[in-house]
């Protein structure tokens, strides 16, 4: 794929980890195995520790210019901090022995699920109708994490294996937890940096069988640096453009915009390679 189509796509990501939470897998992943074509089934690897490149980075900057008060609400946190690293960690070791194929229809059968999930139960695009916990201010610093712990290691071990990062996970489980779409999304940048730092780094230290891997120099392990590089290139920028200045989005247009996002990403992915 072309430099400046990656780069074009970077500018996408940017904007999904801003306003989504998504540090680039759902935008990624469709675009490296298109990128990545000629490597046949290891395509979809590599695609997926790409992706976790692509989102540590992403993820991280974003995290880095959050304002600290936001951040405060991640206090409390802990255990489910280091569970997340724990399950991204046997994620990325799973992937690296998984069939490609099957790794490919999980990422599309678990969009699948999710967006019918999201559309369908009371509690992301309409009021549960259950009483819910108040939701956090952006100021406020709860005594607990936005997140039962006990989370931390399906949600990590699932988006290291499909090289989602963690947001379609943990936003929606925030979400209904009674937090607003924008505190939600904020929050998923630094659950999904603890979840990618060490699927990035397995995947560094993984290799492709294919004979097409001798044509891509530009592989590390199993990252395509050059598609990395052309997507971070397009991103940052963004994310540090929309963090200066977020949009006002109101609460119930940022969530159909989240589920209309995660079909679009479904539709790319079952046309990729």
């Amino acid at each position: 794929m072309d430099f400046m189509a990656l780069l074009g796509i970077g500018l996408l990501t940017g904007v999904t980890t801003a306003l989504f939470g998504f540090g680039g897998g759902f935008v990624a992943v469709p675009v490296v195995v298109w990128a990545n074509a000629a490597l046949g089934p290891d395509a979809m690897r590599v695609a997926v520790a790409t992706s976790a490149l692509v989102m540590l980075v992403n993820a991280g900057f974003a995290t880095a210019v959050t304002p600290r008060r936001t951040l405060a609400a991640l206090r409390g946190g802990g255990p489910l901090l280091a569970l997340l690293a724990a399950g991204a960690a046997a994620g990325a070791f799973a992937v690296r022995y998984a069939p490609a194929g099957p790794v490919r229809w999980a990422f599309l059968g678990y969009l699948a699920l999710t967006i019918a999930d999201l559309a369908l139960r009371p509690g992301f695009l309409r009021p549960n109708p259950r009483p819910r916990p108040r939701p956090l201010a952006d100021t406020a610093a709860p005594a607990r994490g936005p997140l039962p712990a006990a989370l931390g290691l399906p949600i990590g071990a699932v988006a290291a294996f499909l090289g989602v990062g963690g947001s379609v996970l943990t936003v929606p489980a925030m979400r209904r937890a009674g937090h607003p779409m924008r505190l939600a999304t904020v929050l998923a940048n630094p659950l999904t940096l603890v979840v990618t730092l060490p699927a990035t780094a397995v995947s560094l230290g993984g290799t492709v069988d294919s004979a097409a891997a001798q044509a891509h120099a530009q592989l590390v392990g199993l990252v395509d640096l050059r598609a990395a590089g052309a997507l971070l290139l397009g991103a940052l920028p963004v994310i540090a453009l929309l963090r200066r200045r977020p949009p006002r989005i109101p609460d119930r247009v940022h969530a159909w915009a989240y589920l209309a996002l995660l079909c679009v990403m479904t539709a790319a992915m079952a046309f990729a390679g």
